[in-house]
């Protein structure tokens, strides 16, 4: 399990847990009746596409949870570029343990795959500009911590990890407090009430919100959602090095290096989590 801190690594369990749960529930009929409990069997990870590989230590932990006398034989690691026929791993194990794990393994190696492979694509277009690329809050109810596991794996960065750890003002919250001086100062308040300190992010739609933030300050980083390449570029321009600067809204592989080359330090995609496809991966027992 290595790269994996603590936290991470209980998440995990804490997943293939439930998931086992629902997947397996009373029992797995079908091997139990025709499968004897005492087989073991071997299964290599066989890839059938190109892209980025992503949770292979995942694979492993499901394995290792249901059967702890598995062997892993690991041939390719998470983040190593693949092609179709490499061999990702070998696993001996039960056999029923096997046939229970396939499907988890599977689900999750595909969709974790898909979006490494997805954000890894973005990163390699501007991977010669100083800006980086980052997810966003647009992940799968639950799966969060696995979708962002993976861009990370394909070269992207997180950003934050849910509504507690970064102040984000967006334009539904600028729109319910009256204006984005008010939203700012709000924050500021809220801070000092409950002495506490968190990066800040505000949002602006336009030039005349900007010139606003830029005279009221008190943030870390201004967000330019859905800004033309022009306006982005003039908006970076008097911003400056005052504060980070950050473009969002509908950005693709075909757009994000001229939104880099504008000179922004960050670009977050949404599509890196809600848009990437899995990728085709199987695991078959070697007869």
């Amino acid at each position: 399990m290595s790269g994996l801190d603590e936290s991470l690594r209980q998440r995990i369990l804490q997943f293939i847990t439930e998931a086992l749960a629902e997947d397996v529930g009373a029992g797995d009929f079908t091997s139990e009746a025709t499968i004897p409990a005492t087989k073991r069997d071997t299964a290599r990870l066989l890839v059938k596409d190109v892209g980025v590989l992503a949770g292979v230590e995942m694979a492993r932990m499901i394995f290792a949870y249901l059967d702890p006398t598995m062997e892993f034989d690991q041939r390719m690691s998470d983040g190593d570029y693949m092609h179709v026929g490499d061999e990702a791993f070998f696993v001996t194990c039960n056999s029923r343990a096997l046939l229970q794990a396939e499907r988890l393994v599977l689900n999750t190696m595909q969709r974790m795959s898909g979006i490494a492979t997805l954000a890894n694509r973005y990163a390699f277009e501007v991977e010669d500009l100083p800006v980086k690329v980052l997810d966003t809050r647009k992940t799968t109810p639950n799966l969060r911590f696995l979708e962002k596991w993976a861009v990370r794996l394909g070269g992207g960065d997180n950003y934050r990890e849910g509504l507690y750890d970064r102040i984000m003002i967006k334009d539904n919250h600028v729109d319910a407090a009256g204006s984005l001086t008010k939203a700012i100062e709000g924050v500021q308040s809220f801070f000092r009430e409950n002495n506490m300190q968190l990066p800040i992010t505000v949002e602006v739609r336009n030039l005349v919100e900007l010139m606003e933030v830029l005279h009221v300050g008190q943030v870390d980083r201004i967000m330019l959602d859905n800004f033309e390449l022009p306006l982005l570029r003039e908006a970076v321009a008097h911003i400056g090095d005052r504060f980070e600067t950050e473009a969002s809204g509908g950005i693709t592989l075909d757009s994000i290096r001229a939104v880099a080359e504008t000179g922004v330090n960050f670009i977050s995609v949404g599509a890196l989590t809600h848009s990437a496809t899995s990728l085709d991966l199987s695991l078959k027992v070697i007869k």
